[in-house]
């Protein structure tokens, strides 16, 4: 039976691969302001898709086709991390 599933993907940088992005963030916002306690920020994307699928698993599938078909992320430098969303 077909039903809506909510499907997170979440996006990163691999690990060794800069991201100038959060270093910005943590650079220049968060020392700053006196956190110094934060030792760095890793930036990322996160998309929430609502797929209609018989299954959690079949949608996370979809969701997973998606992001390498229509190459939303690139898995060179990229995590990606697909999951039902909780």
């Amino acid at each position: 039976m077909v039903s809506s599933h909510l499907i997170e993907v979440i996006i990163m940088n691999k690990r060794g691969v800069r991201d100038p992005e959060g270093e910005t963030i943590h650079k220049h916002l968060i020392l700053r302001k006196g956190y110094s306690m934060v030792s760095s920020v890793r930036t990322g994307k996160y998309f929430l898709l609502e797929v209609n699928a018989n299954s959690v698993e079949e949608a996370m599938n979809i969701a997973k086709e998606i992001c390498v078909r229509l190459r939303i992320y690139n898995p060179i430098v990229h995590d990606i991390e697909v999951r039902p969303h909780s």
